[in-house]
């Protein structure tokens, strides 16, 4: 059996040579070079003429008058140049025989001693890869004729263009040997993730390559001449896809850092010397890292349309909570008068996941030290990342080794949580005891109170450790664009700053240019997204010249679904079109209850009379009289809404059907039919319904609520029009005075059509009379269960009213000044905002505003008070059931907020007034006259008609709930929010889910959503989703972007199609549904969120 490399230890590889005596015997005595008649003679020559050109060096510095000291200066410096130049050609041409000799090397000198089998020998998941190699070595001669054309067409011209001084660069010579690397051994992880493939390389290069750089007008030269590169790089496969070429992407890093050793040649020879050595092998892993070690991915597309972002910078996998807590027994390493006395050790712990490294405090004179430190590190991948704990023994000098400790922190993630003592390894006793904690990143803020709660109740002593965290940001900074120019039209070479309180990262620079692309990746960790803000600015490379900021409050990213923000943002103090892409991720840190002990970490003693407040926390108020959530006496305890308050009502209009339309459509002359719609106005709002495909005698079976105040002469309006690809065409109109709806409450009639030759509607319309009974409730809930319509509205059960009078005890800015105070509120997604008042910590608003409730039973409503939308100040969260339990079902009194100070309220009126149609009063009729025996009684003799005159054309009848059905089939729903957001000046459409769809094969569908904005069709207004694979009901929960006014999106139709991704050439269908929505009928302002029907063709 062939054998390979012996593997080294961590993620090295193989040790592939690393000292010069494998060079030596290495080689079969059989292989040594054989000397020739006459070459004795030459060597002789040649070393004595060596031998002179040494002295004379030393000749000329005695004749010029040199100091000694000078020439031993410089020839220290020579030998130290020759012995790394020899140690590097001796190690670089070893590992090219052993890489060439492999099976021999390893027969014969390997399997002596089993101290270093192969991997694969030892560890059969670590597989040999014979074939990869072969194909590397056919392929490499093209990969070298790849890299040269890359250096010299492209890198080549950058690296000209960048600096006047490099004008005259250029690669002289590209050759990458004749040594190709090699894949020494492969292990695959494919039971984490059915999504992805996982590849682990052990890649080692020991390469004759050379490649060599001149700059003519500085008559320079350099370049190197063999790499030795060894490291294991892992490749990610994914996603994987059910089409060619099955994989979407492949991504590549190094977990941990790769071995990296060069041989310069020319004037980088110096480079060679000891200690710029190091230096320069370190800073070209630094650039490596850069690109290839993590959190650096690279990532390759192989299919379009692909998240490449979240490819290249993916969330991380979990966060790990380290409790340092205590250690024992370790190693005494101090000792007194040369060893005489024993001592102790100075203990403190250095503790490395990756390139995240934190040191602990030194406990003096202490073998059994307790530190009581939490630090919190970010785990990417898993299995691969490693904890690593040494602890030393802190001295004045050298600080003593006393142990190591190393963990795969996939065990932690698997136990969720670790409480357990750890032997230390290479050294002769000493235990170290750590409390590990997975916590996993949920994208729901429903947590959140929870976990701030925990969070306070850690008690941690070090001085240097932070407060835990209850979440992480995620930033993935994109690009720019029309950044200001510099003095003198210059382009800018913009920076970008980002701070989250004091934590600042800083992106890469991109010189010159006004739109620049970072596609950099940051993250933070979070104490409270409540109150904190991620701060964004926009610097020149000199960071003196700012090109513009934006200051973004984490809790925006709350109220945001899966809380993602991915848009633009306008700059202020920036140009007028200045802008700035970002997407912006918000995780909240989560352990799972079960496995949290009473005490998450041994709390420290604690002195009497420390103050400890609720929840383990210090307090400074030794009286508490001043926290009292009570208010004072001087305030209000009621609020004072005028007289108009809670008089609105709410009118409902049942769009039935209609007769006798005129008939529009016509082809070559042969009179057709009509694809007739309605159009409902009335109180500045607009209704739509579905269009019915040819019929004449359509039946819409739709509903729709409105809100109104009773005032004069309001009228609501009907048009009917015929559906054409072009122009539509007027069908009719008539319209109907909102008094007379009022007065009668309840109509069940035929409308006749007005300018058009025939045609009538039908409508049910009703004034809903407004109960405070709480015993109607149940009543009108079930009537309301019994009732579908085609547009899938749901009937309100009740109207709530809230006036919002004024707040008090409102914490300060960030900064200490009293806030600009707005307050916000929504209810089953429909939301409103106040004024924003002058600074204060107790405003006043004394507004009104209403809402339809469909369940009062289970819905909220949510107060959000802020500083001029930014920094959250507090909040409330109030359930309706709460106020059907009071008298009258009216709530007025002050209440506490959520996040806030102690003391902070807000005082607001809550109304609610149940709906109570006609039709329930109806159906309670009948049930009991069929509970009396009269089984015969209909409904049409118990709803009175508004018009004995008109009764002879009235079909006076109660409606069935299924009469909406004209034959077309259930396509499913969409459900869409759309809003206008006036900050960023852009359209924001977000597709959240679909449900019921129709299955296109026997296996289901593979739904995906695509919309344009009409009547545009080009790149700009196209948008689609990614693919959910084989679901009826899917998710999709992604947000779209159009940059337009307000002026022009509600001038745009929204045409959104639900499709099933096919293959190219398949016969199965594509189209499930399609959805057209004129925006001019909805409230961009406020924004609306809601499920739409689809339809085989478009509305």
């Amino acid at each position: 059996m062939e054998k390979d490399l012996p593997m080294a230890s961590g993620d090295a590889g193989p040790s592939v040579g690393t000292d010069s005596e494998v060079a030596d015997t290495a080689l079969p005595g059989d292989m040594q070079p054989h000397s020739r008649p006459g070459e004795h003679a030459v060597s002789v020559l040649w070393s004595f003429g060596k031998c002179l050109g040494a002295l004379l060096p030393v000749y000329l510095a005695g004749y010029f008058g040199f100091s000694i000291s000078l020439v031993l200066f410089f020839l220290v410096i020579y030998m130290g140049w020759t012995h790394s130049r020899n140690g590097k050609h001796s190690r670089l041409q070893s590992a090219m025989y052993l890489l060439e000799n492999e099976q021999d090397f390893t027969t014969t000198r390997v399997f002596r001693s089993k101290r270093d089998l192969p991997s694969w020998v030892n560890f059969p998941d670590v597989e040999k890869v014979e074939w990869v190699n072969k194909i590397i070595q056919q392929a490499w001669p093209f990969i070298g004729q790849y890299l040269e054309k890359l250096l010299v067409e492209t890198i080549a011209p950058s690296i000209r263009a960048s600096s006047t001084h490099l004008q005259t660069l250029s690669f002289t010579k590209v050759d990458l040997g004749d040594k190709a690397m090699k894949v020494v051994g492969v292990k695959a992880h494919t039971e984490h993730d059915k999504r992805q493939v996982m590849l682990d390389l052990y890649i080692s290069f020991a390469g004759d390559v050379e490649i060599n750089v001149e700059v003519k007008k500085y008559f320079c030269k350099a370049g190197v001449k063999g790499i030795q590169l060894h490291g294991k790089l892992r490749v990610i496969l994914e996603p994987l896809i059910g089409d060619v070429p099955l994989v979407g992407a492949i991504t590549m890093f190094f977990i941990r850092r790769p071995k990296l050793d060069i041989n310069w040649t020319g004037l980088t020879n110096l480079l060679d010397i000891p200690g710029l050595n190091a230096m320069s092998d370190t800073m070209i892993m630094d650039v490596i890292a850069s690109f290839l070690v993590l959190p650096n991915r690279l990532t390759v597309p192989l299919v379009a349309d692909l998240h490449v972002a979240q490819l290249r910078s993916p969330l991380p996998r979990g966060i790990v909570r380290i409790h340092l807590l205590e250690a024992e027994n370790l190693e005494a390493k101090d000792n007194y008068i040369k060893g005489v006395l024993a001592g102790k050790s100075d203990p403190y712990a250095v503790l490395r996941v990756g390139t995240q490294t934190f040191t602990s405090h030194h406990v003096d004179n202490n073998l059994n030290p307790q530190w009581r430190e939490m630090y919190e590190v970010i785990v990417h991948e898993v299995p691969g990342q490693e904890l690593e704990v040494e602890v030393f023994d802190k001295d004045p000098d050298q600080d003593d080794f006393l142990g190591r400790v190393k963990l795969d922190l996939d065990i932690v993630r698997k136990a969720r949580l670790l409480d357990e003592w750890f032997t230390l390894k290479d050294a002769p006793s000493g235990q170290v005891h750590l409390r590990l904690e997975w916590l996993s990143l949920l994208p729901s803020a429903e947590r959140l109170s929870e976990v701030l709660r925990r969070n306070q109740n850690l008690t941690i002593s070090s001085k240097t450790a932070e407060s835990p965290s209850a979440s992480i940001l995620v930033v993935y900074l994109d690009r720019a664009q029309d950044l200001p120019m510099k003095k003198g039209n210059k382009d800018p070479s913009p920076i970008v700053q980002l701070s989250v309180q004091d934590t600042t990262r800083e992106s890469r620079t991109v010189y010159g240019t006004t739109s620049p692309v970072w596609e950099d990746a940051f993250t933070f960790f979070i104490q409270d997204p409540l109150k904190q803000d991620l701060d964004i600015q926009v610097k020149d490379d000199d960071r003196s010249l700012s090109l513009g900021s934006v200051i973004i409050p984490l809790a925006r990213l709350l109220v945001s679904a899966e809380l993602t923000m991915d848009q633009w943002f306008q700059l202020e103090n920036s140009g007028s079109a200045s802008r700035l892409y970002l997407k912006a991720v918000l995780r909240v840190l989560w352990l799972d209850e079960d496995a949290i002990p009473t005490n998450p970490v041994s709390p420290c003693p604690t002195s009497p009379g420390s103050g400890q407040g609720e929840g383990g926390t210090t307090s400074d108020i030794t009286g508490g009289s001043s926290l009292s959530p009570n208010p004072c006496l001087t305030r209000p305890q009621n609020t004072s809404p005028d007289a108009g308050f809670a008089t609105e009502g709410v009118l409902r209009i049942h769009l039935v059907e209609a007769e006798d339309l005129v008939a529009k459509d016509s082809f070559m002359g042969i009179k057709g039919k009509s694809d007739p719609y309605v159009k409902v106005r009335v109180g500045g709002v607009t209704f739509k319904s579905h269009v019915v495909k040819e019929n004449l005698n359509p039946t819409w079976n739709e509903m729709y609520e409105v809100i109104l105040t009773q005032l004069p002469g309001q009228e609501v309006q009907f048009e009917l029009f015929d559906k054409d690809f072009d122009q539509d065409d007027f069908l009719g109109r008539f319209k109907i005075n909102l008094r007379d709806l009022i007065t009668s409450q309840f109509t069940d009639q035929w409308y006749i059509l007005n300018d058009v030759k025939s045609g009538r509607v039908h409508l049910v319309m009703e004034w809903l009379p407004r109960v405070t009974d709480p015993v109607k409730l149940h009543q009108i809930m079930e009537f309301q269960s019994q009732q579908t319509y085609h547009n899938k509205t749901v009937p309100s059960a009740a109207l709530l009213f809230v006036y919002v009078e004024r707040a008090h005890g409102l914490p300060l800015k960030k900064s200490g000044k009293e806030p600009k105070v707005g307050a916000e509120l929504s209810l089953e997604g429909v939301a409103s905002r106040t004024k924003i008042c002058e600074r204060s910590t107790s405003p006043r608003w004394d507004e009104a505003f209403h809402f339809l409730v469909h369940d009062p039973r289970k819905d909220i409503l949510t107060v959000k008070l802020s500083h001029s939308w930014g920094q959250a100040l507090g909040s409330l969260a109030l359930p309706l059931r709460e106020i059907l339990s009071e008298p009258d079902l009216v709530l007025d009194r002050w209440l506490p907020l959520d996040g806030a100070l102690p003391e902070s309220e807000v005082l607001l009126r809550a109304e609610v007034k149940l709906l109570n149609p006609k039709l329930t009063e109806c159906l309670e009729a009948c049930g009991e006259a069929v509970a009396d025996g009269n089984e015969g009684v209909e409904l049409d003799s118990i709803i009175p008609s508004r018009d004995s005159d008109v009764a002879a054309n009235l079909r006076h009848r109660a409606v069935s709930s299924n009469a909406g059905d004209s034959g077309e089939a259930e396509q499913g729903q969409v459900k869409l929010s759309v809003f206008y957001s006036a900050e960023e000046s852009r359209l924001v459409i977000t597709v959240q889910a679909c449900r019921n769809l129709t299955a296109c094969t026997k296996d289901g569908s593979d739904p995906y959503v695509s919309l344009i904005l009409l009547p545009d069709k080009n790149r700009t207004t196209k948008r689609k989703t990614g693919v959910k694979k084989k679901d009826l009901n899917p998710e999709f929960n992604e947000r779209f972007d159009f940059d337009l006014s307000l002026e022009e999106a509600t001038q745009r139709r929204l045409e959104l199609s639900v499709k099933n991704s096919v293959s190219f050439m398949s016969r199965e269908k594509e189209l499930i549904g399609k959805l057209q929505l004129d925006l001019d009928q909805v409230d961009l302002s406020s924004g609306v969120t809601q499920w739409y029907d689809l339809t085989e063709e478009a509305i």
